[in-house]
């Protein structure tokens, strides 16, 4: 969804965002592949191939991990975000690469079938040093699939944004399983703790990020409010920016108020899209702007002008000696309400 309300498909700026994507995979490649060969010359190519594009799918997905948490601390990350749905199909390709070569290397010589191989070449789960990882690799890999294979709005629309966001929030649990896959499999089969090393200095970045930012947010959370016959008191119209807004929770909702024109409006901060934050975004052409995607509502009324029909819910604010109030109970959404002038 465009600024002028068109439907944004394949345009340039998504273009260079792949183009990018794969030459910094190649370079990856590359790289891995000249020092390997420089480093550990008696490596075979199969062996090449799995750390090549195992080693490149948790660095791909340290960096989706790490992109949420920056563009909270500071919207320069944003253009990051944009299209980072392309970033985690190119990692889950990788990973594959890396699940289809271990399969094929380690269990397809049998009379077994290689998948039922996986989960029973080796029983001994009470093992620490003889753990059968490659199992926990093969369900992050599932795991993986799913969300590749949902990612398109089409699933988006029809799933309807809360349960796909449910759906695409079970990377945790992948980037899990994919931590304990790496780690015993360098525990049990690895001389040099550089592997685990990186590992584990990856997880603490991640786990870092998404802490302060954390921080940040619940610092929103807990914004003190004075109730005052059902308004609630929440800033002075001169702490909010200009085509910009202020966010509060209200009644455990997330509110945006912008501040455009002379005049104020509330919204619900939740984008319908993929649950955005509204309230960091901007008025641009007269809508509020999600900075995520780009996806538009008219700040009156918290509709999508035509021919989109989102709608968020939109509340009633008054202006008393330079404070602005908010009234806590939302209309439902799309309700138009007339904007308080200041």
């Amino acid at each position: 969804m465009g600024l002028s309300y068109k439907v944004v498909l394949w345009n340039n700026y998504k273009k260079n965002y792949d183009k990018i994507i794969v030459l910094g995979m190649l370079i990856y490649l590359v790289a891995f592949a000249v020092l390997t060969v420089v480093l550990n010359p008696e490596t075979t190519v199969e062996t090449l191939i799995l750390r090549a594009f195992g080693s490149l799918a948790i660095v791909m997905l340290h960096i989706i991990l790490v992109i949420g948490p920056l563009c909270r601390l500071d919207s320069k990350f944003l253009p990051i975000l944009y299209n980072r749905r392309h970033l985690g199909v190119s990692m889950f390709i990788a990973a594959l690469v890396h699940g289809v070569f271990a399969i094929i290397q380690f269990h397809s010589l049998g009379n077994v079938n290689p998948i039922y191989a996986v989960f029973t070449s080796n029983m001994d789960y009470g093992s620490l040093t003889n753990f059968p990882f490659q199992v926990l690799g093969f369900l992050a890999l599932l795991i993986l699939f799913v969300m590749a294979s949902t990612s398109h709005d089409f699933f988006l629309g029809n799933l309807s944004a809360k349960v796909w966001k449910r759906l695409h929030m079970m990377v945790y649990i992948a980037y899990a399983l994919i931590i304990s896959h790496v780690f015993l499999g360098a525990f049990q089969q690895e001389t040099s703790p550089f592997t685990i090393g990186i590992l584990i200095l990856g997880f603490l970045i991640v786990a870092l990020l998404h802490l302060v930012a954390a921080y940040k947010e619940r610092k929103v959370d807990v914004e003190n409010t004075v109730e005052k016959e059902g308004w609630l008191e929440v800033c002075k119209i001169s702490e909010i920016e200009e085509d910009r807004a202020k966010i509060f929770t209200i009644a455990n909702e997330r509110v945006a108020i912008f501040k455009y024109d002379g005049k104020l409006s509330a919204i619900n901060n939740v984008c319908k899209h993929q649950g955005g934050p509204l309230g960091e975004g901007k008025i641009i052409d007269g809508c509020v702007t999600c900075p995520w995607h780009g996806y538009q509502y008219l700040p009156h009324n918290g509709q999508s002008p035509p021919p989109f029909t989102e709608k968020v819910a939109t509340y009633q604010l008054k202006v008393a000696d330079e404070m602005v109030y908010i009234h806590q109970e939302a209309f439902e959404e799309g309700t138009e309400v007339e904007p308080c002038n200041y």
